[in-house]
């Protein structure tokens, strides 16, 4: 790492994070030590971010840090899971200053004191490559409540969480696309895990999942997962006012666009449709806005229609690595 040992960053730095958790032990040990409550269970999530792969060479060490954290935290968000702590393992390029560093842990300082865990462990090293940053979350849940991708039937109602399409467009901004909105950049820079929604739908959704490689795609996984089929109706799509107005004109592949744009975040969720009115009570004590957009049908696979119940063709259904 570029002026500075790893071990002065490690006790400067990462040790800070810890926030003195017993677990940790000063980051002095080769593990941490974790207690579970006999009533919990532990959720585990681990990812990858890669630079130029999930993140822009130039993005700042805040969106770096942002992104990292609070893409790990969807994935608990979407198990019903509250966060305790985490894993990092940082491989440092060369170009990552001093200071690069210090606004990167501080950073991660911040989002996760705004989510209540803390770093437990992890691992420093540098490469000749791009910037690689693994992240292993751990949370817990009561005792057989964890909520999974699985549990889907047919009649159940399709929902989704706050709105879709704008971290996609503000991807695209960041990249120099001007056609779209810059509202929507900070979707891109500063994911937000929807964790309490995800704790509330304990016991009322009946499979979910955080949307992370496009709204499509990922319905696409519950379909399988559950053994049935998802219909969307797309016109039903939750927009925020910037990207309804880019919308607005625009024939559906702009549409298709939304649905199959990935680094949303929010949670895909389906339940019973008698349930409705809990779940948009819920929706009232999150703050978070619930959208109902399709059904769960029997057969398999994920059909998208438009406003007129048209089927239509969305091509690449999202994100993939392969």
């Amino acid at each position: 790492m570029s002026g500075r040992g790893e071990f002065d960053f490690i006790r400067t730095r990462l040790v800070p994070l810890t926030r003195q958790h017993a677990g940790a032990r000063g980051l002095a040990d080769d593990a941490a030590v974790l207690g579970c409550p006999p009533d919990q269970e532990l959720v585990l999530a681990c990812d990858t971010l890669v630079e130029q792969v999930h993140f822009l060479t130039d993005d700042t060490p805040q969106t770096v840090a942002a992104r990292a954290l609070g893409s790990n935290l969807s994935d608990l968000a979407a198990m019903g899971a509250e966060p305790v702590g985490y894993l990092m393992a940082l491989t440092w390029p060369e170009r990552c200053t001093p200071a690069w560093q210090d606004a990167f842990t501080a950073t991660l300082d911040d989002e996760q004191s705004r989510h209540g865990l803390v770093l437990l462990g992890g691992d420093t090293t540098r490469t000749p490559g791009p910037l690689t940053i693994s992240m292993t979350l751990i949370g817990c849940v009561p005792r057989g409540q964890a909520l999974s991708r699985s549990g889907a039937q047919p009649g159940e109602d399709v929902w989704v969480s706050g709105t879709i399409g704008d971290a996609g467009l503000g991807l695209a901004w960041e990249q120099g696309d001007a056609s779209v909105p810059a509202a929507c950049a900070a979707r891109y820079t500063r994911p937000e895990a929807r964790l309490g929604l995800g704790q509330g739908l304990r016991g009322l959704a009946t499979a979910l999942l955080d949307v992370s490689d496009g709204l499509v795609a990922d319905a696409g996984h519950v379909a399988q997962a559950s053994g049935v089929g998802l219909e969307l109706d797309l016109a039903a799509l939750p927009l925020s006012p910037a990207v309804e107005t880019w919308l607005g004109g625009q024939d559906e592949r702009a549409l298709t666009r939304l649905a199959t744009s990935g680094d949303d975040y929010e949670l895909l969720f389906t339940a019973p449709p008698g349930i409705s009115d809990r779940i948009l009570a819920l929706s009232n004590v999150c703050g978070v806005r619930l959208t109902r957009i399709g059904r769960v049908v029997d057969g398999q696979g994920v059909i998208c229609r438009d406003g007129d119940g048209q089927v239509l063709s969305v091509g690449t259904a999202g994100f993939t690595h392969f």
